[in-house]
């Protein structure tokens, strides 16, 4: 299906599908800027607190850039999260200034039918950073834990197949010296909503709308399932989750951000700049919420 087909499925859904009382929290909203009644802030983050810190961080970044090319490190950040969540945004923001010879993005589409014929990890491996080098995955193997088991597109012998082979893929990149952190970016029922009503009523971003956005709206519950699941069976002591409540996409990039320089051991890191962490919108899998 193409992008120009899905315009309107959004709007067809939020009148017609939506629970009432999604639509009422979006309508009543308006241009609030916060629709998540249990958001520990009303408001999102103000610009220019926003972008001084953000300057500070990302001459930050390249300092762990210095650091990763001087001492060989490999580095990989899995950017997972909901639909609409931000990933995007804040992965653009992570390499912003970064050398794309150093730092690679990989966003992989559905698997080729040779690739479903492979080793489920096999076309990931091949994207694994070298010494001297960090790979953001934009979505990763945890398709299989959570998209893919709520759509139906692998079978549940394949997922717990699964579910016993990626921490111990991890362990064994952890044991091996390569730096694996894991960011799950968590966005509110109505929020999500909202920012996909906003993309198709933006002819410039059609092309983020996707047949599984449209399918997945009426799958929230299915979704948080797996999603609680997957997140509770792979958080390891070597590979931990670390979640982030977007609904404030500024906030969720400046922690996305401090989380990635807080995990790696960079010796020109000023730990000063850096700051702390909130705490309110950042931690562990019980972050995790079922969202209006």
């Amino acid at each position: 299906m193409s992008e120009n087909e899905l315009v309107g499925q959004i709007t067809d859904y939020f009148e017609n599908d939506a629970p009432k009382s999604l639509r009422k929290l979006i309508e009543d909203g308006g241009k609030k800027e916060m629709l998540d009644p249990t958001y520990p802030y009303s408001d999102r983050m103000v610009r220019d607190e926003y972008e001084d810190t953000l300057d500070a961080l990302q001459i930050e970044l390249v300092k762990m850039q210095d650091w990763v090319l001087r001492t060989g490190a490999r580095v990989v950040v899995i950017f997972e999260g909901r639909d609409a969540a931000g990933k995007g945004g804040t992965i653009s923001r992570v390499r912003q200034n970064l050398n794309p010879r150093v730092v690679r993005t990989v966003a992989l589409a559905k698997p080729t039918p040779k690739e479903a014929g492979e080793w489920y990890f096999q076309r990931y491996i091949k994207h694994l950073p070298s010494a001297g080098n960090i790979t953001l995955f934009d979505r990763s193997w945890y398709n299989r834990g959570v998209v893919e088991h709520v759509f139906g597109f692998c079978t549940p012998e394949q997922r717990e197949h699964w579910f016993m082979q990626a921490p111990e893929l991890e362990r064994m990149l952890v044991n091996d010296g390569v730096h694996v952190i894991k960011i799950w970016l968590n966005v509110g029922r109505a929020e999500q909503l909202r920012r996909f009503l906003a993309r198709e009523a933006d002819p410039l971003k059609h092309w983020k709308l996707s047949s599984i956005d449209v399918k997945g709206l009426s799958k929230w519950d299915a979704y948080t399932d797996a999603i609680s699941e997957t997140l509770t069976r792979t958080h390891t002591d070597v590979a931990p989750w670390t979640v982030i409540r977007s609904e404030d996409k500024r906030r969720a990039r400046i922690g996305a951000i401090r989380h990635i320089l807080s995990r790696l051991p960079c010796d020109l890191a000023d730990p000063a700049v850096i700051g702390e962490q909130d705490d309110s919108i950042v931690g562990g899998p019980e972050l995790i919420l079922r969202d209006a």
